[in-house]
């Protein structure tokens, strides 16, 4: 018969079970390495990296401005004067305080100039209806809250509001229908509207001070460094492919395209965030060496041609694998150079901004373009030509010598808008 073992298990007086008790030392030992293995294991992570770092700054920056707000509430003398309107000022913190320094601003800005609308013309509105009376004063009420609520909601879905204004679009809204709809008296409308004015500015202040002061978080630092990384990622992504595809071993197996490509990839989703950092960074104040009125427009244009640019780049794995071997060996050192000259001037291009110089257009960029454009005419001459399509592989090497012209009249529009953001964004002359 076999034996069994009967584990003893405490219970308390509701039915749950305690912790066993400890036979001995060393078990009790090993339940507590078991119990801390997770806690260690978060210790020895990895160190944080640059961008995680500036969350845990950001974490502490909030911390500090909550704690701030919160004295309105914990120190008598500044209670009796606010109130229970503290609570808007640690809602603004709340509500207002982003990572970026320019988003933090934006929507700062934003919710003063709503509640400043809205409060006001709630205001007139709540004075109006007081002066009516009676069954008009709702009906009066009703008329304002669908021509100003339907006026705002109309506007928010215009383009460039919703781009830059929609949260203080919001907020007038929010503030206009809780001021009309409160009906109280014209002096208390007033004095509400004040106080909890002074209270959000009070909110606002803090968060300014902290996000522009205290370790700032710059939206343009973030757009600039992005924009530069994606000139190095393309650079790296032709440089995979030449290496990829034209290696002299060809009894080598061939590496996956994924390095290159993932590349691209991420290249290619990187316009909604050019659209949210420009967009903040328009609303940043000096800071380094970015000023007042920086271009910032210009790079979403950049990026626009980067992308295009990416799209080229994947298009080569698909019209090289239609090409035969033969054709490969017969155009690999020509196709090596022209694919060096490209990462040439993307690098180029990319050290230009990221050193904040101005392009050198004129003495290296177009001649370089201009020698590129030869050598490709110089691998499809007509004989050539001719003689690569007689060969149904051929067809996948004349598409991949269009994509390559492609390549080179996107990348002379992208010199050329690198030059205007150099001249827009007073970039230094060449040492």
């Amino acid at each position: 018969m076999a034996s069994s073992t009967v584990i003893a298990i405490n219970v308390d007086r509701e039915g749950v079970a305690l912790a066993p008790p400890y036979s001995s030392k060393s078990q009790k030992k090993k339940l507590d390495r078991f119990y801390c293995q997770p806690i260690v294991s978060i210790l020895k992570q990895k160190p944080m990296n640059g961008h995680d770092m500036r969350k845990v700054i950001h974490s502490v920056k909030v911390g500090v401005a909550l704690v701030l707000v919160s004295l309105l509430y914990l120190l008598g003398p500044l209670y009796k004067r606010v109130g229970e309107n503290a609570m808007w000022a640690i809602m603004t913190v709340v509500v207002i305080f982003e990572f970026f320094a320019g988003a933090t601003l934006s929507k700062g800005l934003n919710r003063g100039i709503g509640t400043v609308l809205g409060g006001g013309l709630g205001c007139l509105g709540a004075a109006f209806e007081q002066a009516v009376g009676g069954v008009g004063k709702a009906i009066v009420v009703g008329i304002a809250v669908f021509i100003f609520g339907a006026s705002a909601t109309y506007t928010r879905q215009i383009p460039n509001i919703k781009k830059k204004y929609d949260y203080g679009a919001l907020i007038f809204i929010l503030t206009f229908n809780l001021v009309v709809v409160s009906g109280l008296r014209a002096d208390q409308v007033l004095e509400l509207a004040r106080d909890r004015l002074a209270t959000i500015v009070m909110g606002f202040a803090i968060c300014i001070f902290i996000s522009l002061l205290v370790f700032p978080i710059w939206a343009g630092d973030e757009l600039h460094h992005s924009l530069i990384s994606r000139f190095e990622d393309l650079a790296r992504s032709l440089e995979g492919f030449s290496k990829e595809y034209f290696e002299n071993d060809n009894h080598k197996e061939k590496k996956s395209s994924a390095n290159f490509s993932s590349k691209c990839k991420s290249i290619l989703h990187s316009k909604a965030k050019d659209e949210s950092l420009v967009n903040f960074a328009r609303w940043e104040p000096w800071h380094g060496k970015f000023g007042f009125s920086y271009p910032w427009g210009k790079y979403l244009k950049i990026g626009e041609d980067l992308r295009d640019l990416a799209i080229i780049i994947l298009s080569f794995k698909g019209c090289h694998d239609q090409s035969s071997e033969i054709l490969e060996e017969s155009v690999k050192e020509a196709c090596e150079g022209i694919i060096a000259s490209l990462v040439w001037t993307i690098k180029e291009l990319g050290e230009s901004i990221k050193e904040m110089r101005k392009c050198r257009y004129e003495e290296m960029i177009v001649p370089k373009i201009k020698s590129i454009r030869i050598e490709i005419s110089a691998i499809v001459n007509p004989f050539a030509l001719g003689t690569y399509l007689e060969n149904s592989d051929g067809l996948g090497f004349a598409s991949f010598v269009h994509s390559l012209m492609k390549m080179v009249e996107k990348l002379e529009e992208l010199a050329k808008e690198v030059e205007e953001l150099g001249q827009l964004g007073g970039f230094h002359e060449n040492s």
